[in-house]
Order: structure tokens, then sequence, then C-alpha cells
């Protein structure tokens, strides 16, 4: 099939043709040809605005004998079953097709049309220029986002950067089946000496995945724990932890934190390895107080402490759980001039979205009732549902009502700069981050 693509490229840049480069002209030489998603009246115009993934809703029917398999590359097409784009099917997830590449794309540039492994080649190596532009890796940070799903147009892939490790977070099934491709991409990054695979289970299991029969591709040499380096603060991470082992999302609002907490008492809730807690000591804080129910993520924000050779009396973590820490030191009168407060994914899904406002405002109202007055509050929500339904604002007005207090905005922010968005597909927006003023 590439070397059918090939000779039909070749053909198709010296021919007069204004139609040539199109998909359904490359699709017309591959010998076994493909599948057609043809979309329901009036659907179309989405998907060519750029939404990437095509759910089973908007599917009128599907041409092609036999049947298209998940993984398969499949062209989409309007009502007149004319090709829109093509991407990859998925017979049981409630997305039938993520997109890869739209027709106007194809005839502009059709070297990477219909073929995978030249698509991820082609969208890896751009990711990681334009990480390089913004200026990563730096002589300061050696952590960041290589890769960030929708945001690089690689819908269900997510790649890691720590040091000269990737940690690779798959959450669909077309990126299991071209697992060998991604990581041979990968590795072919100069400075990466190591991959770790991490699947998303319960995503893949909705994505029709035997998770049962998920291995590594080769084995695994990668350390349990690795160090890096983020904004000139050292970090020992677990890549058995959270996620793919740190949070690099909130590199810019940590450096903030270290630029306003000189002089200050800062109260770090949920803090997992510190991140919070070392930015407000290295920016001159004179008392910080790191507070999470994880005791691994504790002992290695206590060996942070000791990596950075920061002074241990001016910082310390309890093991406790954030709202029970909250009422206890409500009960002592205790305030602090600076808290911090970024819990766990409350919200996972919009069915639960009613029950977890509840659990923002409670805890929120207590988190404020510990600031002092004119002291500073960050809060966040890490919960996609949460920050895409607009409500996170009113509910914690909501909470300074419940507590008494008066709020004003001061930074409303989200991830780094190296998780983008496609405006095309709000739903890429997981991260709330809002600092507030307590009075």
């Amino acid at each position: 099939m590439l070397h059918l693509q090939s000779r039909l490229i070749k053909s198709l840049s010296i021919s007069s043709s204004p139609a040539a480069s199109t998909i359904q002209e490359i699709a017309t030489a591959c010998p076994k040809g493909l599948a057609k998603v043809v979309l329901k009246k009036g659907k179309a115009q989405l998907f060519k605005d750029g939404s990437p993934m095509v759910y089973s809703g908007a599917v009128d029917r599907i041409i092609g004998r036999p049947p298209p398999k998940t993984g398969d590359v499949v062209l989409v097409a309007d009502g007149t079953e004319k090709p829109i784009g093509w991407g990859l099917y998925n017979s049981v997830s409630m997305f039938s097709v993520r997109l890869m590449q739209l027709e106007e794309e194809a005839a502009s540039d059709p070297s990477c049309t219909l073929n995978v492994e030249k698509m991820i080649e082609t969208r890896i190596h751009t990711a990681r220029e334009l990480r390089k532009n913004l200026g990563l890796p730096s002589a300061s940070t050696n952590a960041y986002r290589l890769v960030n799903s929708e945001g690089d147009r690689l819908s269900g892939l997510i790649i890691d950067v720590f040091g000269d490790l990737a940690v690779v977070a798959s959450s669909a099934a077309w990126v299991e089946k071209y697992k060998a491709e991604i990581e041979d991409c990968v590795r072919g990054i100069e400075e990466i000496n190591h991959v770790k695979w991490r699947p998303s289970v319960d995503i893949l299991k909705e994505e029709g995945i035997d998770v049962s029969e998920l291995k590594e591709t080769s084995p695994s040499t990668c350390p349990e724990r690795t160090k890096v380096k983020e904004n000139g603060i050292f970090y020992t991470i677990s890549l058995e932890g959270q996620k793919t082992g740190f949070y690099a999302d909130q590199r810019e609002n940590r450096h903030f934190i270290s630029t306003i907490s000189e002089g200050q008492k800062v109260l770090d809730l949920c803090c997992y390895s510190g991140g919070f807690s070392l930015n407000a000591l290295r920016g001159g804080a004179i008392n910080v107080t790191g507070i999470d129910s994880s005791l691994p993520a504790l002992e290695l924000a206590k060996e942070n402490v000791v990596l950075n050779s920061m002074d241990p009396e001016r910082i310390s973590f309890l093991k406790a759980d954030a709202t029970a820490f909250m009422k206890d030191a409500l009960s002592r009168n205790e305030s602090w001039d600076i808290v911090i407060l970024d819990p766990p994914k409350l919200a996972p899904r919009k069915k639960v979205l009613q029950t977890a406002s509840g659990m923002y405002r409670n805890l929120n109202s207590l988190a404020m009732q510990l600031t002092r007055k004119g002291g500073f509050l960050m809060t966040c929500s890490c919960s996609g549902a949460m920050t895409q339904s607009g409500m996170f604002l009113q509910i914690l007005q909501g909470a300074a009502s419940m507590a008494k207090k008066k709020i004003t905005v001061l930074r409303p922010a989200g991830a780094a700069c190296d998780h983008p968005i496609d405006p095309s597909y709000p739903e890429g927006a997981y991260l709330s981050n809002i600092l507030l003023r307590v009075l």
C-alpha cells in the first residue's frame, strides 16, 4: 500500500488536475480498498471545522465489506459520500473515528495521507519542534509534556518527558495498535533513553481493548524512579505513582507561587510530592505545611526537600485527610497567608458534576476560612467536566458565602503552555487554577 501511495503521490505532484491530490484518489490505489464512514446529513461541518472525534451518533452508515475493524484506517464522508477526511476506526467506542487528516490538508500535502506510521512520525516531530520553540527542555527544566492528545492532533496519546525518560499514556485503541511505531518515534529522539508505557486501563476497556492482553513491546529497562528538574528545583518522581508520575501541567502555576511567597506562611493542601510547597520555600516563605493523604507521596516530598538542600525547619509534611485537617485547624483558630488547594479529580464525568460541585464548595469554604484576611487562596480543579462546565467560579462564590468571606479573582490560569488545546475540541481543557484574594 505504501509503495502504491508513494507512486501515486509522485504522479499527482506533476499532474495539472486540481482534484488529483485528494484522499479519494489515494484511497483508490489501496489494493484492498477502504471502508467509508458516511455522516448523517448536516453533521459534516462540525468535523470539517476541526472537531477530531466522530461520535457514533453522527454516523449514518458504513460502506465496505468486510466491515472495518478497530484500528483500521477509514474514510470519513459527508452525506453525499464525498470524503472530508480520514481517520482510525473503533467498532466499540462512543467515538467511531478519530480523525487524523482533513481533505484540504491532504490536498495541500498528501505525503502522510492514509499512512498512519508517517502521520505519527510527522505529528510527534511537529510537537517536539513546538516544545523547542517554547524553550523546552531547558537548563532549568527537563520535565514537560511532549504530546498532548488532541492538542497535538494525536487523539488518545499523551507523552511526558522526564529527563532521558519518556512516559507514554495510552487512552485509545489505535494507540495500542500502533504502540511499536510510537515507541520507535519516541526512542528516535536524541535525549530519550527509556520509554515507559502507561495504559489508561479504564478508558481502554471502553475502547474495546482486552486489558489482560496488554504487554510491553520489549523488555522494560525503565527505572521505577527518576529525578527531574523544573524551574531549577529538583524532584524525585515515582513512575508507578499518579498519572505519568509528575504533574507538569502546574509548572507555571508553581513558579508563580514562588514569586508571592516571600515572608509568608503557606499551607499546601493535597500537596502530592511537594511541588507547590518547594516553590513556596524557594520563594522565601517563612513556614510551609504540606498535607496529603498518601504516605508514598509525602515520602517523595520529604526526599525532595533534602534533594534541594532546603531548610527542613521551615517546611513540614503531614499525612491527613484535607477536610479533617482543615476542620481541626479551624478549631484551633489557625490561619495562613497563602493557602493552596489542589484536590484530585472530583468530577471524572458530567454525571457526577452535581455531587462534585458540593465537594468543591465545601473544600473551598474551609480553605477560605483558613486564609487570613487579605491573604491568597490558589484553588484548583483538574476535572475536565468542572472546567468545561464554566461553573467553577460560581462554586467558589458559593463557597465564599458559606465561609462568610468576600473574594476577588486575581489570576485565572490553566495548564502550562506545553499542554496545547485545540479550540475545536474544548473538552481538552481540564485544569482550572484560580488565585483569589480572600477578605
